[in-house]
């Protein structure tokens, strides 16, 4: 049906002693293409030792392990890439201080303006959202599936769809063209575990 692929983000809250071999056991469940380390309002130090503690179990799996918000840790931490939204550090100067080697993803609410902008600079991604309600933060936008399709057809560089994505509401926008599903509670809350829930993710993906 599609090349689209997990995109996973980490839980609001971090017990990194009990979430190290929870991280480990999901993506040894299935295919992830990504991990992202979203941590919001805590310190530095807080967010360099989550990066120490997590980035080997993802880089051992081939799986790329990106930051949210901050490229300057993420460069000194060695993170393959970081996502910045609109509110963070532009993109020019998160590519700067990245490299340009690192991935560098923006977020696009449902802006298509906003994309496109991103594209042109050279991201390395758009994503666009949020799809669905979502507890995990308070949505700027609310996008709706016909934008991943829109994309798809004007541009190359792939598209993240993010925003409450769970297994059964996620075929709409793997059918819609989205490269990348970012999902966060929808794996960590999954009812049966988040081993189940890359599993059964990847099941619709491939049109199971």
């Amino acid at each position: 049906m599609t090349d689209c692929r997990l995109y996973l983000i980490t839980p609001p809250t971090l017990d990194l002693n009990n979430f190290k071999p929870l991280l480990a056991a999901t993506l040894d469940a299935g295919d992830v293409a990504c991990v992202q380390l979203r941590l919001k309002d805590v310190a530095d130090d807080v967010v360099k030792r989550a990066i120490d503690a997590l980035r080997p179990i993802v880089q051992q799996r081939e799986v790329a392990f990106i930051l949210n918000d901050r490229p300057d840790l993420a460069a000194a931490g060695g993170c393959d890439g970081v996502h910045v939204g609109q509110e963070d550090a532009p993109y020019a100067q998160a590519r700067k201080i990245m490299g340009r080697d690192a991935i560098v993803g923006v977020t696009c609410h449902d802006s298509r303006h906003l994309a496109m902008v991103a594209g042109e600079d050279g991201a390395d991604y758009v994503a666009f959202g949020a799809f669905f309600e979502t507890a995990t933060k308070e949505p700027k936008a609310r996008a709706e599936p016909e934008i991943l399709s829109w994309w798809q057809e004007m541009m190359e560089i792939p598209c993240v769809a993010i925003g409450g994505v769970t297994v059964e509401n996620c075929r709409v926008l793997v059918e819609a063209g989205a490269d990348f599903l970012a999902v966060s509670g929808g794996v960590w809350n999954h009812p049966a575990g988040p081993a189940a829930a890359v599993k059964a993710f990847n099941q619709v993906i491939a049109g199971v």
